[in-house]
């Protein structure tokens, strides 16, 4: 196994010209690409002294357009789903229970609605601005979504590649597939199968965050990579992560290295590539060819829009660290889940009741504001929110199935207000033999005393009793929310022993876990009758220090916060889309 040298931490400059990881004399010219990766990380790291590079204010006239849509591309508009569907937030939870959808029109339709589709228009004075339903930092929204599907009735004649439009709910074909290639394609796959794929526009995140957006897009893929699972569960859909395949494969499947078709407008970077099916009770097989859509049989349509008229900066440490974290095509990851609770030991009584649907929860998901800084929460609520981020060894639970690998991120909580729980510092293991581990990593005088009352398969352990809310805000950048909310956390990453296990490309994989857990707060959130909000400004190395961790083997990967909102009487909310269209 490799070991990673790091660099002791120094003041980097904030020059953002190519190859400024060398000049800043952190890497030599033969860096690996982990020795790129660890001092990227190093060199995006916040501190009291100072935060990471940035542009520093607002450059409001290169802000860049929201919506990516491809000129000259056909657009299938998919039919708004009529409003009201009964299934209960619970049952996405519930395996089995919710059967299959047939893929068509409608169900293609719901499908993205429920992952990446507008949710509703904010509005104060004559600017207005979308919600979608995947969450993103600063609503910036660097994701973008394709969609592989065969010959579908009033979609499309023959398979085909296509983008997803948020603003019009709709797909654009970027590239027709004949039958034989579209045969080659799904062959190692169930009949149903379809593929979903994400990507990247780092400059969507760089306009305001600068070196350390390749985080946040990171972070943003989670979330949408939780969302995605999360709609096929709605559907009765099954999910799974192609971890095999390569960047430049993915690339190449979705048209993304076609230059002719982003002449001037900014790149995207292929992320991750899904299957969906019915049903995974056949292996996959496991000799299938790499992936492509190049070739006589595929016909192109559509070129990339520019999204800002000119880069008044670029940030060229993220390409570096883009080519650094790509993967090759790999043997997929399987990893043992025998030893972690059952569902049971999670939550006793399986939850049968809630006060949601799951189009509620999904598409009425918000990011809090500011919290009012009295909500508390019940211990049952808390520690339901806890256990849905623990896999079981039970085909490890909704949306765990959906990626091979044991959890890597785990939380270091900052409670608040819960009643009946004392205030302090807190640890949730996600991983049952990772316990002694993060003991050791952590302060030695914390008590990890099992928290009394909690289902005894859920590893929630208090480090140390006490009022913790300055240290919370503190560490967060100085932002109250993350004091003023029932609790708040630390999403602390098992970070140098994933990049020798799995090499520099899972540093993505680590903030799409972050990511996910996330979406899953911010999901249980709403279930509550409370929000959530992602917090991605926090000071890394003082994080470390509140949890007495002094090794870079751990990391703080993403921050976040639960509790009671306060509602902006400023704004108003207007629709989504034009209701009359439901049907």
């Amino acid at each position: 196994m490799t070991k990673i040298a790091i660099t002791p931490h120094r003041l980097l400059p904030l020059s953002g010209e190519p190859g400024a990881l060398e000049r800043a004399g952190i890497l030599g010219g033969d860096a690996s690409p982990e020795e790129v990766v660890v001092a990227y990380h190093e060199r995006t790291k916040h501190h009291f002294h100072r935060y990471a590079a940035a542009q520093g204010y607002m450059d409001w006239a290169t802000q860049p357009d929201p919506f990516r849509r491809y000129t000259g591309a056909d657009l299938v508009r998919l039919p708004l789903p009529k409003a009201g569907r009964p299934l209960p937030y619970w049952q996405l939870y519930a395996r089995e229970t919710v059967p299959p959808a047939q893929l068509s029109l409608e169900s293609v339709s719901l499908f993205f609605r429920y992952t990446l589709s507008l949710t509703a228009w904010k509005q104060v004075g004559e600017t207005t601005w979308p919600l979608r339903a995947n969450p993103s930092s600063g609503n910036l929204h660097p994701t973008e979504g394709y969609a592989l599907l065969p010959a579908l009735e009033h979609i499309g004649d023959t398979a085909a590649v296509y983008h997803y439009a948020p603003r019009e709910h709709a797909l654009e074909r970027r590239a027709a597939l004949d039958a034989k290639l579209w045969t080659e394609l799904i062959a190692p796959f169930p009949e149903g199968s379809f593929l979903v794929s994400l990507s990247s526009v780092h400059w969507r995140e760089a306009w305001k965050y600068g070196e350390r957006a390749f985080r946040y897009c990171q972070h943003d893929v989670g979330h949408a990579l939780a969302s995605l699972r999360i709609a096929a569960a709605a559907l009765g859909w099954k999910l799974l992560l192609l971890d095999g395949v390569s960047n430049s494969n993915l690339s190449s499947l979705l048209g993304l290295d076609r230059n002719e078709d982003f002449a001037a407008a900014e790149r995207e970077e292929a992320e991750l590539l899904v299957l969906i099916a019915p049903d995974f009770s056949m292996p996959l097989a496991a000799d299938s060819k790499p992936m492509t859509a190049h070739g006589a049989g595929v016909f192109w349509q559509g070129r990339a829009n520019t999204l800002s008229l000119e880069h008044s900066v670029e940030w060229p440490v993220i390409d570096e660290v883009a080519q650094a974290t790509r993967r090759c095509e790999s043997t997929p990851i399987k990893e043992d889940f025998s030893r972690f609770p059952s569902e049971y030991a999670l939550f006793g009584t399986p939850v049968r009741q809630g006060l949601l649907s799951a189009e509620k929860a999904i598409l009425g998901r918000r990011s809090a504001v500011a919290m009012d800084g009295s909500t508390a929460i019940s211990q049952v609520t808390f520690f339901r929110m806890l256990a849905r981020l623990i896999p079981t060894h039970e085909r490890r639970g909704m949306p765990w199935d959906a990626i091979p690998w044991r959890p890597r991120i785990h939380l270091g909580l900052f409670v608040h207000r819960v009643d009946g729980l004392a205030p302090g510092l807190y640890a949730l293991v996600r991983d049952p033999d990772k316990v002694e581990t993060l003991k050791a990593a952590m302060d030695a005088q914390f008590a990890w005393q099992r928290v009394p009352d909690c289902p005894f398969g859920l590893p929630l352990y208090l480090l140390n009793e006490g009022d913790c809310r300055a240290l919370a805000v503190r560490v967060s950048c100085g932002q109250d929310i993350a004091g003023d909310g029932a609790f708040s956390l630390a999403m602390i990453a098992d970070y140098r022993d994933s990049l020798a296990t799995y090499g520099a490309a899972f540093y993505r994989n680590l903030f799409w876990e972050a990511g996910m857990v996330g979406q899953l707060l911010y999901l249980e959130a709403e279930e509550a009758g409370i929000r959530a909000t992602g917090i991605g400004c926090y000071f890394d190395d003082p994080v470390h220090a509140a949890f007495g961790i002094a090794s870079r083997e751990w990391q703080s990967f993403y921050h976040f916060t639960v509790g009671g909102p306060v509602e902006d009487g400023r704004l108003s909310t207007l629709p989504a889309y034009n209701l009359k269209e439901e049907r």
